[in-house]
């Protein structure tokens, strides 16, 4: 079997300040802020804006964030940046359609939400002015920044959407190729568009100026965004939801994220004697996919914008209900994956899609002990697959995901919150923040939250042991209407043969798949300290001072 303790490094070890970004541009983007007397709030901003320009494909202000903040004694805070459906996307505007296009201008119909987040946090805790947290990823559009293996995999994968599309052609398929590892991709109309962002400010350079003009009309009449949905738009400061684990306790966004999901998980595994059954042992990951299965019953049912639907977090969430809800839980067999919830539904059909996506997840603790956890998406690979006009921009084609037939949760409705896999984690304890972790993924989010969060507090990890010990993803892919187990290889053949007698149908990955998630996670320690980790299955790292 494994070694899950095994890591191919240590984690980044500090006294100050840690942040921990997918790609390594980013992270010392964030570090040069909070050296520059910047707060964690300005440095996951600056994060996020050299993310939209070295990891375009899954990061960029044509889409949508969600922040955990917490500092010592003091109530985490929690931030949702999604955008709604324009104003005029009704079922009507689509008449004729068996669904929402995928790709395309037709699948960009929400208002991007992220950088409107990015204003709100920085009200709130900053301390550098807005325009120093820009100079990094301005720079890095203009100059170019080095493409890494991982992103020139996904300009090939992704080569026949990109080349669809000439202002995208002409950005990502330079020559009429996807381009290699090591080219150096210049951005120079995003360097602009982020000039315009960090001289105007978000409300005028973004959302209500000549961006958001230029942004709308250049997706023509096969989208239904129009200006005015722009400049409608606020971010918004929400309550965040929580369950016990331990002696700590787990925050999440409520409800259009799933974060109700990664709760129900947690809740569900701290009514079992976790360290009995074993890191890396058939019961650990039986018992895991099992809690994600119960935990999905109930996202697929109930979650959506709960402006729309009356969602019950509190009896998702009660004990009595996590009580019921475990004893459908078998040591031996695996349970159907056709659940349904234990909460009586209101009458719409349940989700039956897939939510998947890609995901850039970041944090940062300052030298204060202010903790961010934050979560960023323009949805698909290179969200609707082209660029704004002459913006550099690419639009998330989140509202993709809503449906056409009135009777689903996540029906589409003009100024409709769409559904979200997007869910940044963090534990507190005695109401410390103690830890912060995420990861991208679709529905491997709440998965891999879990196995972060139960090697770390029931197994002793560290946050990079924890990061790199082999993974699971009980799931749905791309095209299919099953959900399947994958396993990364290094789980070993024993616990896959011990999971099929179960009743597990399994497919084996490769030993670090990118599939499962970047990963990132900072811990603070009782002396004040910090450790960090992030994800070799990403381009990212853990650094501090």
């Amino acid at each position: 079997m494994y070694d899950t303790t095994e890591t191919g490094r240590p984690p980044t070890r500090v006294s100050n300040a840690l942040v921990a970004a997918p790609h390594s541009l980013a992270s010392s983007a964030g570090l040069a802020v909070l050296r520059a007397g910047g707060s964690a709030v300005d440095a996951a901003i600056g994060i996020n804006a050299v993310l939209a320009v070295a990891y375009p494909h899954m990061a960029g202000l044509g889409g949508d964030g969600f922040w955990l903040i917490a500092s010592p004694d003091s109530d985490v805070r929690a931030i949702n940046a999604s955008g709604p459906a324009a104003a005029s996307a009704t079922q009507s505007f689509y008449d004729g359609a068996d669904e929402i296009p995928e790709r395309g201008p037709g699948g960009a119909l929400t208002v991007p939400g992220a950088v409107d987040g990015w204003r709100l946090a920085h009200e709130a805790y900053g301390r550098l002015s807005w325009e120093r947290l820009f100079e990094d990823a301005i720079g890095a559009a203009d100059d170019g920044v080095p493409v890494t293996e991982k992103l020139a995999g996904w300009m090939r994968r992704d080569r026949d959407v990109l080349g669809a599309d000439t202002r995208a052609a002409s950005t990502y398929l330079p020559g009429g190729e996807p381009p290699a590892a090591g080219h150096r991709l210049v951005q120079t109309e995003l360097a602009d568009s982020l000039r315009v962002v960090a001289n105007r400010g978000p409300r005028e350079g973004f959302y209500e100026g000549r961006l958001a003009t230029e942004f709308c009309e250049s997706l023509g009449p096969e989208s239904p965004l129009d200006p005015s949905d722009f400049a409608a738009y606020s971010a918004a400061w929400v309550d965040p939801i929580s369950v016990s684990y331990r002696d700590h306790t787990a925050y999440a966004l409520p409800p259009n994220t799933q974060g109700v999901t990664a709760l129900q998980i947690l809740g569900l595994l701290d009514g079992f004697d976790v360290p009995s059954w074993g890191d890396g042992t058939t019961d650990y990951y039986h018992h895991m996919v099992e809690a994600t299965k119960v935990a999905f019953a109930d996202r697929d049912a109930w979650v959506t914008d709960p402006a729309t639907v009356d969602i019950p977090i509190a009896e998702l969430l009660a004990d009595g209900y996590l009580d019921e809800r475990r004893a459908l839980i078998s040591a031996e067999t695996a349970v159907s994956s056709d659940l349904e919830s234990g909460v009586h539904h209101d009458g719409h059909s349940r989700a039956t899609d897939s939510p998947g996506g890609d995901t850039c997840y970041f944090t940062v603790v300052d030298d204060d002990g202010l903790a961010v956890s934050v979560i960023q998406s323009i949805y698909f690979d290179f969200g609707a697959g082209v660029v704004a006009g002459d913006t550099g921009i690419i639009p998330q084609n989140r509202g993709a995901y809503f449906s056409l037939d009135p009777a689903s949760v996540n029906a589409l409705e003009p100024g409709k919150l769409p559904f979200h896999t997007l869910i940044p984690g963090l534990l507190t304890k005695d109401g410390d923040p103690w830890l912060t972790y995420g990861t991208m993924g679709g529905e491997g989010q709440p998965q891999t939250q879990a196995a972060l969060v139960s090697r770390i507090v029931d197994y002793g990890y560290d946050v990079q042991q924890a990061i790199e010990a082999p993974r699971w993803l009980y799931g749905r892919t791309w095209g299919t209407s099953s959900r399947s187990l994958s396993l990364e290889k290094r789980i070993g053949d024993r616990v896959v043969d011990g999971l099929e007698e179960r009743g597990h149908t399994t497919a084996l990955a490769r030993e670090f798949d990118a599939a499962m998630g970047h990963a990132q996670a900072i811990r603070v320690h009782d002396d004040g300290t910090l450790s960090g980790g992030s994800d070799p299955r990403g381009d990212g790292a853990a650094i501090g001072y």
